[in-house]
């Protein structure tokens, strides 16, 4: 039962599109700006995630809703909108990628993280980041691929000096994890996308360019 509901969150009959989508995006990406407004006057930085404590835990959902400073929210946003819409335009299931790479960057952060107070949706963007490269290789499709190249090309820098440790007011193992926690989703993904033409076909082929 736990498998056949998994599947369902990344089968290909999930048919969307960017303009569908667009809406759900922005008001996504709005939550995170008017959250950060609250934040100037409720500091609500302290619900961020903090490795291995009972406190912190409420961090894993809250994490990426909070921010530092503008500059902090800037940065995130941009590349937060190209990988989502990026995301909208792939066959899977966009609110279940975004769920699953939140889930299992923050937990894998509040295990194995520096103890420290961990804010900021870059760890999901590094999620997704991974997420499109990885997938262009699993799935093997024309279409993942140049998607791969692209964000691949856009964020090679990024990725690079993003995961580079021990760098101040950095949470480079928020990255590196978000990373981790992308490509496995991208892994699953690929190995459970099916054909969309009925609730008993067969799983996709990875070597299949459709």
């Amino acid at each position: 039962m736990p498998a056949r509901v998994f599947r369902s969150l990344v089968d290909s009959r999930n048919v969307h599109t960017i303009r569908r989508d667009f809406i759900a995006i922005a008001g996504f990406v709005a939550i995170i700006w008017i959250v950060f407004a609250f934040d100037r006057f409720l500091a609500l930085e302290q619900y961020g995630l903090v490795p291995r404590s009972v406190r912190g835990l409420i961090g894993i959902f809250a994490m990426p809703f909070l921010h530092g400073d503008l500059a902090h929210i800037i940065g995130n946003t941009i590349p937060l909108l190209v990988t989502l819409l990026l995301l909208a335009g792939s066959r899977a299931n966009s609110g279940a990628i975004v769920f699953l790479i939140t889930i299992l960057a923050g937990a894998g952060l509040w295990l194995f993280g520096r103890e420290a107070l961990h804010i900021g949706a870059s760890g999901l963007v590094f999620g997704l980041i991974a997420f499109h490269i990885c997938s262009g290789f699993f799935e093997r499709r024309f279409k993942s691929i140049i998607i791969a190249l692209l964000v691949g090309g856009l964020y090679a820098g990024t990725i690079i000096n993003g995961v580079m440790p021990f760098q101040k007011g950095v949470s480079w193992d928020g990255h590196l994890i978000g990373a981790i926690a992308g490509a496995l989703v991208a892994m699953i993904t690929a190995k459970l996308m099916v054909e969309p033409d009925g609730p008993n076909a067969r799983p996709h082929s990875r070597y299949n360019d459709t």
